[in-house]
């Protein structure tokens, strides 16, 4: 999977293919990162990239010309079309199963904005899809365009150490994920469940998805209302508000 980033900062997306799970796909040739800064094709002696806004109003506003320039360079670049995604405020909020069909794809361009926003007429000629962290502004869209990079490597084949592991992770079946515990199997008073030290692995699936189902219901429940659930899991979430339990027990020298 190739990624072309256009970026006026590409130095601060290039971090995410140094290390940790983005580091080994790029070292293993699974995940090609480029970047394209349209200040290459700003206009005179200072490659301006930005001017001010029609209407007037505060801030400046990223001009077409550099923009496009940069996006038919990154586009010229390789035979495969790029899906071009703009990273905005305005844009749709990220969610698991959008990178999930992201990651499906050979090859993606993601655009930066930066300042007040980007010539609206850039994104109506140029951009596929606008996509946002969520309801608020950050200084540009790079942190975003990490967050793509990132959550799309850990679904490529292989990347991962586990097959499962991004099965099981959160939002991947639409539900927060299950509570974990690793050793010891005491901490600060607190012991990790029964039910994952006794080996009954069905009681064990059917703990993890009873608290995850609860933890959603608590925590989110936006996105429970989304799903429909079947009677098996309708009974676990009964048995989870019923219970109140949402985690590991204290041990009496707590008391």
């Amino acid at each position: 999977m190739r990624f072309d980033v256009i970026s006026l900062f590409p130095e601060l997306v290039a971090a995410v293919g140094e290390s940790g799970v983005t580091g080994r796909a790029v070292e293993r040739g699974q995940l090609e990162l480029r970047y394209w800064n349209p200040r290459a094709w700003g206009a005179g002696v200072h490659q301006a990239v930005d001017d001010r806004p029609y209407g007037g109003g505060p801030g400046m506003v990223m001009q077409y010309a550099p923009l496009a320039s940069a996006l038919n360079a990154a586009r010229a670049d390789a035979e495969a079309t790029p899906y071009v995604i703009a990273l905005t405020p305005q844009g749709q909020p990220i969610r698991q199963a959008m990178l999930r069909e992201l990651a499906g794809r050979p090859r993606v361009a993601l655009v930066c904005g930066r300042y007040e926003g980007i010539d609206e007429r850039f994104i109506e000629a140029q951009v596929d899809a606008e996509w946002s962290l969520g309801d608020f502004v950050l200084s540009g869209g790079e942190l975003a365009a990490m967050a793509v990079i990132d959550g799309c490597a850990r679904l490529l084949p292989g990347v991962l150490g586990h097959a499962d592991s991004a099965e099981q992770d959160s939002f991947s079946a639409g539900l927060l994920d299950c509570p974990h515990y690793t050793r010891p199997e005491t901490v600060a008073g607190r012991t990790v469940p029964p039910v994952l030290r006794g080996g009954d692995h069905g009681a064990i699936r059917r703990w993890r998805r009873r608290e995850a189902l609860g933890r959603t219901w608590t925590r989110r429940p936006d996105l429970l209302a989304r799903l429909e659930l079947g009677a098996e899991d309708a009974a676990l979430l009964d048995e989870y508000r019923a219970s109140g339990h949402t985690g590991g027990s204290r041990t009496e020298s707590d008391d």
